[in-house]
C-alpha cells in the first residue's frame, strides 16, 4: 500500500501577552478547518500551533504582574491552549518558544548565520528613551521629546546583530516570480513586491541588549536574539529540524512546509524575513503563505483598549463551539475583513443553523419514525423530482474539493448549505405528509424519506471538517436508514433581546461606556456656507486600498495605493499615529477624487481620505455602511 502524502500545515505561534480574542481564534479554526479537511482526503496531516513567548512587552507585563516571564508566559500559554482546544482544534503539536530544544536550536541557527557572514554586529543610534526603552531619529520627536511619553530624550546608541537581507532579496524575488503560489491571495504579494522588495531592503536588526527576556546568543551573551529569528524558526525547530547536524524523520518527512497560514499583518515577515533566512540556511521554501483578513468587531479591529473585545469561551457558553465555529469560518471573506457581532451571531444561528439545518434534520428523523418505525430503504420509486436532489447530492463533494483546494472555506461550507437547502426545498416539493395520507403512496413516501437520509448524510460527513460535534451527531440520528427514536434539538433558536441583555451583565462596564459614547457630541467652528455648485465641483467615490507604506522620514504620514474604478491614485495621509500601514490595506474608503494633486514630505498625493475626529483627536476612516465596489460614486 502506497504511503499517504504528507501535509504540513502551520498557524502563526500566538503571542503569549493575554487571552486571545476571537479575532486570534479565527486562525486557528481556519487552519483545523483545513487540516480535517486534508485528512479525509486521506493525507498524513502534521498540523503545528503554538506560542510566541520572548520579547520586551512580556518582559514589561510581568514586572507589572509581579511575576516572573516565565510565570507570565506559563499562565498565558495555558490560557491560549484552553481556547484552542476548546473550540475543538486538532492540532498534531503546540510548541513554545520557551521549550528548551526550541532555544537551543534558535542559538545554533544564529551561530550559523554569523560563521557564514550573514549577521555581523552593527548598532542602533538615535535619540533614546529610557521609560519606552525605545530609539527615535530626530524628526520624530515631538518639541524634541520622545513621542510616545512626550518625556526627555537622551543620545545613545544600542549595540545589535543585523541580518544582511540584501543579499538573497534578488533571489527571493525571482522565486516570487516563478512560484505564482507562494503568496496568497495575490494582493498579499503585490504589496510586499511593491512597497518592499523592489525598493531594496534593509538589513534587519536580529538582537537586542536593553531587554533580557529572549534566548541569548551563547557567543555575546550581552545579546539576545530578536523576536522574528526567535518566533519564524519555530516551524522547523518544532518538526525536528538540526542545523549542526542530522535533522529528524519528521523533518525530511514534512518540511517544506505546504501552507503557513497567517494574519495579513504579519505577511512581510513571513513572505520576506522567513524566505530568506530559510534560503541562508540553505532549505527549500514553504509551498503556500496565506494571509487571512481580520475578524473585525463592528466596523473596527478589536483591541482592548478600545473595549470591543470578544472571547471564543464567552461565545461559545452563548452559542456552543461549532455554531462560534460555523461564524468565524463562513462570515470571513477570501480577501476583505470579516465582522463579528452578537446580534450577527444570533441572526445566523437561527436562519442557517437552527432552522436551514437543524429543522432540516429533525423534520425527517421525525417523519421517519413515524411514519415507518424509524427504517426506510430504497423502494426505486422515483420521480422527475429526485434528479435534481441526487445530482447535486452527487455533486457537492467535488464542489466543496474545489473550493478548498483555493482555501476559500467559506464557500465551501456554502456549498454544503445549498444542498441542505435544496433538501428542504425537496420536502416542499414532494409533502411528505401528503403522500403519508394514501396507502398506495407509501413507497414513493419511502423513497423519498430515504432520498433525504442519503443526501443529508452527505451533507454531515462533508461537515465535519467546520462543524466536527454537529457532523457527528446528524449521523449517529441518521444511522445510513434507521434514524433515531427521537431527534436530538441540534440548535436551539435565540431571543436576540434575551442575548443582549445578558451581554450587558456580563458586561455592564462596557455597556455604560457605549451609552456615554453615545450621548457624547462635538460642536466646531463652522465655516463659510458653500453654494451647491461650489459643492458639485467636488468628486467624492469609493476607493479600495490595495497597498500602503510608511513615508520616510515622517512621523504620521502614510502613502496608499487606492484603487479607485479601473484607476490607482497615490493618496499621503496624516493617520500614521491612529492605523499601520498592513491594516490600511484592504479598506474600502471615502476618497475625495479631484483634489489638486501636492507633494507632502516628498511624496506626491493625488487626493483626500475622509476621516472623522474626535475632541481627543483620535481619527476614524469614514467607511462605506454597506460593501460598495471600488469607484462607486458618493453622493
Amino acid at each position: 500500500m502506497a504511503d499517504k502524502p504528507k501535509y504540513y500545515i502551520t498557524t502563526a505561534i500566538a503571542y503569549a501577552s493575554g487571552k486571545p480574542h476571537i479575532g486570534n481564534t479565527y486562525e486557528i479554526v481556519l487552519a483545523d478547518a483545513i487540516a480535517r479537511y486534508k485528512r479525509s482526503q486521506g493525507y498524513d496531516v502534521f498540523f503545528q500551533t503554538g506560542t510566541d513567548e520572548h520579547g520586551q512587552k512580556i518582559e514589561l507585563k510581568a514586572q507589572e504582574a509581579g511575576v516572573t516571564p516565565k510565570e507570565f508566559v506559563d499562565n498565558a500559554a495555558g490560557e491560549i491552549k484552553r481556547i484552542w482546544d476548546l473550540m475543538s482544534t486538532s492540532y498534531d503539536k503546540f510548541i513554545r518558544t520557551t521549550d528548551d530544544y526550541h532555544e537551543k536550536e534558535v542559538q545554533k541557527i544564529f551561530k550559523k548565520l554569523y560563521d557564514q557572514g550573514d549577521i555581523y554586529k552593527g548598532y542602533y543610534e538615535g535619540m533614546y528613551c529610557t521609560p519606552c526603552e525605545s530609539f527615535f531619529t530626530e524628526s520624530q520627536l515631538v518639541d524634541g521629546k520622545c513621542p510616545d511619553c512626550g518625556r526627555e530624550v537622551q543620545p545613545a546608541k544600542e549595540e545589535a546583530y543585523f541580518f544582511k537581507m540584501s543579499k538573497y532579496a534578488d533571489r527571493l524575488i525571482e522565486y516570487i516570480n516563478t512560484h505564482p503560489e507562494f503568496i496568497q491571495p495575490e494582493s498579499r504579494k503585490n504589496e510586499m513586491m511593491n512597497n518592499f522588495l523592489l525598493p531594496g531592503l534593509q538589513d534587519l536588526c536580529v538582537s537586542r541588549t536593553s531587554f533580557k527576556w529572549g534566548v541569548p546568543v551563547d557567543f555575546d551573551d550581552r545579546h539576545v536574539v530578536y523576536v522574528w529569528l526567535d518566533a519564524l524558526t519555530n516551524y522547523i525547530t518544532g518538526i525536528g529540524y538540526h542545523c549542526d547536524g542530522e535533522s529528524e524523520e519528521s523533518f525530511h518527512k514534512n518540511w517544506p512546509a505546504d501552507l503557513h497560514l497567517i494574519g495579513k499583518d504579519i505577511i512581510r515577515f513571513h513572505t520576506i524575513y522567513w524566505p530568506i533566512f530559510l534560503m541562508a540556511l540553505g532549505l527549500p521554501l514553504p509551498k503556500q503563505i496565506f494571509g487571512h483578513p481580520w475578524l473585525l468587531q463592528g466596523d473596527g479591529k478589536m483591541s482592548k483598549s478600545k473595549g470591543n473585545v470578544l472571547y471564543a469561551d464567552e461565545l461559545v457558553e452563548f452559542f456552543g463551539v461549532d455554531a462560534v465555529r460555523y461564524f468565524v469560518l463562513h462570515e470571513m471573506p477570501f480577501e476583505n475583513d470579516g465582522v463579528i457581532s452578537w446580534e450577527l451571531m444570533v441572526e445566523r444561528l437561527n436562519s442557517d443553523l437552527a432552522n436551514t439545518l437543524g429543522n432540516l434534520v429533525n423534520r425527517t428523523i421525525s417523519m421517519t419514525s413515524k411514519y415507518f418505525g424509524g427504517t426506510v430503504a430504497d423502494k426505486g420509486v422515483a420521480e422527475e423530482v429526485d434528479a435534481e436532489l441526487l445530482a447535486l447530492t452527487e455533486k457537492t463533494p467535488s464542489l466543496v474539493e474545489e473550493k478548498m483546494e483555493k482555501l476559500r472555506v467559506a464557500d465551501a461550507i456554502t456549498e454544503i448549505f445549498n444542498l441542505f437547502k435544496r433538501c428542504n426545498k425537496y420536502i416542499d416539493e414532494t409533502m411528505p405528509w401528503a403522500l403519508a395520507k394514501e396507502e398506495t403512496k407509501k413507497d414513493r413516501l419511502e423513497t423519498v424519506l430515504w432520498n433525504l437520509i442519503q443526501s443529508i448524510s452527505a451533507g454531515a460527513e462533508l461537515l465535519e471538517s467546520f462543524m466536527p460535534e454537529t457532523s457527528e451527531k446528524i449521523l449517529a440520528q441518521l444511522g445510513g436508514g434507521h434514524v433515531t427514536d427521537k431527534p436530538e434539538i441540534l440548535f436551539q433558536r435565540l431571543d436576540l433581546e434575551e442575548v443582549m441583555k445578558k451581554v450587558e451583565e456580563l458586561h455592564p462596564v462596557q455597556g455604560e461606556q457605549e451609552q456615554t459614547e453615545e450621548e457624547a457630541v462635538i460642536d466646531i467652528e463652522a465655516k463659510p456656507e458653500i453654494t451647491f455648485e461650489e459643492f458639485g465641483k467636488m468628486q467624492f467615490q469609493v476607493g479600495e486600498i490595495i497597498a500602503c507604506e510608511e513615508v520616510k522620514k515622517s512621523r504620521k504620514l502614510l502613502c496608499s495605493q487606492v484603487k479607485i474604478g479601473s484607476q490607482v491614485k497615490q493618496i499621503v495621509s496624516g493617520i500614521k499615529g491612529h492605523y499601520t500601514a498592513e491594516e490600511m490595506v484592504g479598506k474600502k474608503v471615502m476618497v475625495l477624487v479631484n483634489l489638486k494633486p501636492a507633494k507632502l514630505a516628498g511624496v506626491l498625493s493625488e487626493g483626500m481620505l475622509l476621516c472623522a475626529e474626535d475632541a481627543d483627536g483620535n481619527l476614524a476612516l469614514m467607511t462605506p455602511e454597506k460593501d460598495m465596489p471600488a469607484g462607486a460614486e458618493i453622493c
